[in-house]
């Protein structure tokens, strides 16, 4: 039972209507509008009940006192045949839809109009009480019926010469909390309709805004533009649309910058390649009649851009492997000192070609959590960068210090440096600031966008700082401790 009870709780939580909004702010308001009225009613019948039970045995109880009145004064507790006297009584029983039993003081009952228990010995802890001189009322409300147990005797300090049990019925109280129960239900119903006709309408009108706005991302998913998102509403909606608004903005940023990029791979890789086609139609033009000397130089030509395009490939290639396994770094604990030694002494032979001097500083030891292949990568393209976008003659200072938390690489050199208008965007893949010069050295603008990712893997930040034809300076900060 439990088990069935159980699934079609899950079916209900689980199915599309429930789930829906407006189902719920309609059982919402259903609930808030309903549950009051029904407590009211549960507490108005109860108070109804009490209070006419109450007066009930009010009623009743005076009507004991005055019977007691009569019963001392006609003796009838000694002269039971009385025949006024029965009379009276049957009336005050037949008034009260009830009953009355006068019992003496022997414990005798001499009248019961209901005739079960004439001449019959009663004693009950009610009946001990009273002859003691307490009164006592019951309420039976299984049986509909109030009691008085009431002692007959003169004042508070006379003996007790007998006893009076009296019931009323309650039936009248009853139908009149029935008649008040149908008519509060039938109240209940009508306030339930018009509530949850008040609940769909206001509903809908809740809900509307988000009707629009399910309507503006189908119509951007349609191929509209972002102003379909201008959906006003709640604050708490205009909330959302805004962070919608940004999130659709930076979308469409690197959907641009995908383009751009596939845009710029193809002109790089096409560029070697259309080089090379130009170079080797030359030769088949020039036939058997071509020197050795420029068959030599034209093959010198094709095996260059050969060289180009397969730098082109590999430091893609680079870049998209950064990219895949961003979160699948070997990371270890790597003396960074030693690490930046090493970088220094393998590109020492390339400074030396244009007389640059490579200079070294490291302000205290440092050891660190990172992918060391990946850094050396990151280190090894701010030293060369700094090296060949030099003066001849020039210098790149390279200085490593740490604090608890960093350690910090700077690259500094004599060069030629960036404009301003270009630092924002020097990171940015293909992104050259001298094209020709760069062509000149073998660039590929993918070097410090691979750098940027290595760094951003180990949870580091890097920053430029450049004046044009002063020299650049590149900080790299990385956490000590690896953060996953």
């Amino acid at each position: 039972m439990w088990a069935i009870i159980s699934k079609i709780r899950d079916l209900l939580l689980g199915s599309f209507i429930f789930k829906s909004l407006k189902f719920r702010i309609i059982l919402l308001v259903l609930a808030v509008g309903t549950i009051p009225s029904v407590i009211t009613r549960s507490v108005i019948l109860k108070n109804y009940e009490s209070n006419s039970v109450s007066s009930r045995n009010s009623d009743l109880t005076i009507q004991c006192n005055i019977l007691s009145d009569y019963l001392l004064s006609t003796s009838y507790l000694r002269d039971p045949s009385q025949e006024a006297v029965n009379s009276e009584i049957v009336q005050m029983a037949n008034l009260y839809d009830g009953r009355v039993i006068v019992i003496d003081s022997d414990f005798r009952v001499i009248k019961d109009t209901y005739g079960l228990y004439d001449n019959k010995t009663i004693i009950s802890e009610d009946v001990m009480l009273a002859f003691s001189g307490q009164s006592s009322n019951a309420y039976d409300s299984e049986n509909r019926y109030v009691e008085v147990v009431m002692p007959i005797a003169g004042n508070a300090d006379a003996p007790c010469e007998g006893v009076i049990i009296a019931s009323a019925s309650t039936d009248a109280i009853v139908a009149s909390m029935e008649v008040l129960n149908r008519n509060a239900l039938i109240l209940e119903v009508v306030i339930a309709i018009a509530i949850i006709a008040l609940a769909i309408l206001f509903s809908n009108l809740l809900i509307r805004p988000f009707d629009r706005v399910t309507q503006a991302i189908t119509k951007i998913e349609a191929g509209y533009g972002q102003e379909v998102m201008d959906v006003r509403g709640y604050t708490e909606m205009e909330s959302i649309m805004g962070a919608l608004k940004q999130l659709l903005s930076r979308m469409k940023t690197l959907d641009d910058s995908r383009q751009e990029f596939v845009s710029n791979v193809s002109h790089e890789l096409k560029t070697p390649l259309a080089s090379m086609k130009v170079l080797a139609d030359s030769l088949v033009t020039m036939g058997d009649g071509v020197s050795t000397e420029m068959y030599r130089e034209f093959m010198e030509d094709i095996t260059h851009e050969i060289d180009r395009e397969n730098t082109i490939i590999t430091d893609l290639l680079s870049l998209v492997k950064m990219d895949k396994t961003a979160g699948d770094l070997n990371i270890k604990t790597v003396s960074i000192n030693a690490m930046t030694e090493l970088i220094l002494k393998r590109l020492r032979p390339i400074a030396d070609q244009n007389n640059i001097e490579l200079i070294f500083e490291s302000v205290r030891p440092v050891e660190a959590e990172v992918d060391e292949v990946k850094l050396t990568l990151a280190f090894s393209n701010l030293v060369e960068n700094a090296i060949k976008y030099n003066h001849k003659d020039g210098w790149v200072r390279v200085v490593l210090d740490a604090d608890h938390q960093f350690f910090v690489l700077t690259v500094m050199d004599s060069g030629v440096g960036i404009p301003e208008e270009a630092l924002d965007h020097v990171f940015e893949r293909f992104y050259r600031v001298d094209k020709s010069h760069s062509r000149e050295i073998g660039g590929t603008g993918l070097g410090l966008a691979i750098t940027r990712s290595a760094v951003l893997m180990h949870r580091g930040a890097i920053k430029v700082a450049s004046k044009e034809g002063e020299g650049t300076e590149f900080a790299v900060r990385i956490p000590l401790t690896y953060i996953g």
